[in-house]
């Protein structure tokens, strides 16, 4: 299983790996696509550049503003019951809404393993990828979460 996708798909559905993820993203204002990009890269052994990390940032970035962030704030609206919205009708919508922002994180991460070197050397421990990435994404580098988060994913 060497392409993204498959990887975070199995990766996130590890003990633990999607709390950790979630909480990264709601409370340090990470993008888990990136992040699991990021330690897809360094466990299969790639060595991007920082302009490959710069260019994955921002495509994260622009996923995030104009698609996948839209989409979280409509489905978590729909969350919480709404007057004179049936709410069979409302979930249902919520179900739809949830299935885009699923839809449209996968193609940011095709987008992402695109951009990504071929493997170049041995594998890297997962905290090596999520902190050179985190760094050029934020200011701020949540390292005690990203190590959580790297300490859960499988080997």
């Amino acid at each position: 299983m060497s392409d993204l996708w498959s990887w975070a798909v199995a990766a996130y559905d590890a003990p633990g790996v999607a709390e950790a993820c979630l909480g990264l993203q709601d409370h340090n204002e990470q993008n888990v696509p990136l992040l699991l990009w990021a330690a897809w890269i360094a466990r299969t052994g790639r060595r991007p550049d920082e302009e490959t990390i710069e260019a994955a940032c921002d495509a994260a970035r622009a996923y995030d503003t104009v698609i996948v962030g839209q989409l979280r704030a409509v489905r978590r609206t729909l969350k919480a019951p709404v007057p004179d919205i049936d709410h069979d009708h409302r979930e249902a919508l919520r179900q739809q809404v949830k299935a885009l922002e699923l839809d449209a994180e996968r193609r940011l991460m095709l987008e992402l393993e695109g951009l990504a070197p071929p493997p170049s050397g041995a594998p890297r421990r997962a905290i090596d990828g999520l902190a050179e990435t985190a760094r050029l994404w934020s200011r701020v580098v949540p390292r005690p979460a990203l190590t959580v988060l790297a300490d859960r994913l499988p080997a």
